[in-house]
């Protein structure tokens, strides 16, 4: 007698004669479900996510449509070639723009409030000044837009900051509701038929030349014909071989501000600190670059030596007059490399993977997904 836990019509409804199984319920994932199912409408194609909620970085990321911020760009080209930075940038805007078309800017709370740079640096803030023109020269054919950035150091007795040098805004850059883009997201999925099956933790995956043996944490082996790993920050166990790390992203959100006067979202110290409005409160993140070590985990969780200067940016750079008062914490994994292009490839015969994000999954997510829904789909 075998038992699996499972009842005749779990197993026949969810785990039977899956086509593609896609580990990983978040961004990526999710859009990898809905375009193959769009473009194979016959395929049975199941999610299979770890947790109750997609918690890896999707659910818990800070909602920037963000492709680039003067400082950190300028930053990446002493590590990458022009071709490759300025490649990513074109695809981090063909992404935005393909998850607002896909989703709609009302359904996920889209505002086009630009996205600002912040130095207590004057000779850096000057340094990304002077280089705008050299920016614009390389983004603007990209992205169809003349004016990306523009000297907005005006502004900062307008927010109310302290400490603040200077500030360039990205006139193109803006924000979205997170929680509500995953909420359409899975919708989407249901809808077009796709198996979305939560709490179930793939430990090992076996290519057997013509199917998928998947080894969950617990309950039965799931076989599928073919697999895909949306991982991520996560990615590191299933693809041991490939240069992604895992990196925790520590978070605060504020209690409700009355008359909060900043609008928009903010990177400062090279993109390692970001904060943003989430109505009348301040979300504020980053300071892995503290301890890199540390951070270096797929483990949720909080330590004193970022939170504490989370909490020093939040009351003496960005919001000094307001006497702001933390509501909430939480930490989310990153999955990045030295590399900053994602990953998109076959690992075997019949399991393929698309991963790496590196931090940037609201601008890319939609694009990776799709192009890995295409790369599983063929010959299906």
């Amino acid at each position: 007698m075998i038992n699996t836990g499972l009842s005749f019509w779990e197993k026949d409804r969810y785990f039977n004669n899956i086509d593609v199984a896609i580990i990983g319920g978040g961004i990526v994932g999710l859009n990898a479900a809905i375009h193959l199912k769009k473009k194979h409408k016959k395929l049975k194609v199941a999610v299979l996510d770890k947790g109750l909620l997609s918690n890896g970085a999707s659910s818990r990321n800070a909602g920037f449509c963000c492709f680039g911020s003067p400082g950190e760009l300028l930053d990446d080209l002493k590590s990458h070639s022009e071709s490759t930075v300025f490649s990513l940038v074109e695809k981090r805007w063909k992404g935005l723009q393909k998850l607002r078309k896909n989703l709609g800017d009302k359904a996920i709370d889209f505002h086009n409030w630009g996205g600002y740079e912040v130095f207590d640096s004057e000779e850096e803030y000057h340094l990304c000044l002077e280089k705008l023109d050299y920016l614009h020269k390389n983004i603007s054919p990209l992205i169809g837009i003349k004016t990306v950035y523009e000297n907005a150091t005006d502004q900062i007795k307008k927010f109310g900051f302290k400490g603040v040098k200077g500030m360039i805004v990205n006139l193109a850059e803006g924000q979205i509701d997170t929680g509500k883009m995953m909420s359409v997201l899975i919708a989407k999925a249901y809808k077009a038929g796709v198996y979305i099956i939560n709490m179930c933790e793939v430990q090992n995956i076996e290519d057997q030349d013509d199917s998928v043996l998947i080894h969950p944490k617990e309950g039965t082996i799931i076989i599928s014909r073919r697999a895909l790993i949306c991982t991520d920050g996560f990615s590191k166990p299933l693809l041991p071989n490939d240069p992604i790390e895992p990196y925790r992203a520590q978070v605060l959100i504020s209690k409700p501000i009355p008359n909060l006067k900043l609008k928009g979202t903010f990177h400062y110290d090279k993109g390692y600190y970001y904060f943003r409005n989430v109505g009348n409160r301040i979300l504020l993140g980053g300071g892995r670059n503290l301890d890199f070590k540390t951070e270096n985990t797929d483990r949720d969780g909080l330590t004193d030596l970022v939170q504490n200067r989370l909490n020093d940016l939040l009351q003496n750079m960005i919001a000094p007059y307001t006497k702001p008062e933390v509501d909430m914490r939480w930490s989310g994994i990153l999955g990045l490399g030295n590399d900053k292009t994602p990953i998109i490839k076959p690992v075997s015969k019949n399991v393929f993977c698309a991963v790496r994000l590196g931090g940037m999954g609201v601008a890319i997510g939609s694009l990776v997904g799709e192009e890995a829904g295409e790369m599983v789909g063929k010959g299906l």
